[in-house]
């Protein structure tokens, strides 16, 4: 039998059910004061998408925080080259959209190229 996920001590359909009043609640400050502050253009269009259970949902608000209307929601989020596909989780919620989409990747570096040195080419045979 799989354990059912909690967060805040709330199980995924309780949480489904908050407002956002309630959701302001819990999460910390930073989030919070963001949340109060309220939306963006970009971020009321993102929500909209979500509530109109759109399939094909890509956006640039990578400073969207993660609500418990997103829950169970595919997102695809822009990282400056790729729309990554993101599904949201219960453990996901209060963090932004951008945490999940890292912007920059691991250099791997292959042979030395044509015109090379003697001596490049021979460090990176190692």
């Amino acid at each position: 039998m799989a354990k059912e996920l909690i967060w805040m001590g709330r199980t995924e359909d309780e949480v489904k059910q908050m407002d956002i009043k309630e959701f302001m609640e819990l999460v910390p400050a930073r989030i919070r004061r963001s949340l109060k502050r309220g939306f963006t253009d970009a971020q009321k269009s993102l929500l909209k998408g979500v509530e109109i259970d759109d399939k094909n949902i890509n956006t640039h608000c990578r400073d969207m925080v993660i609500l418990p209307v997103m829950l169970g929601k595919t997102i695809r989020i822009y990282n400056g080259k790729d729309y990554l596909p993101l599904i949201i989780t219960i453990e996901m919620l209060g963090h932004y959209l951008g945490e999940f989409s890292l912007t920059r990747k691991m250099v791997t570096h292959s042979s030395a190229g044509i015109g090379a040195t003697r001596s490049s080419k021979a460090a990176s045979a190692r």
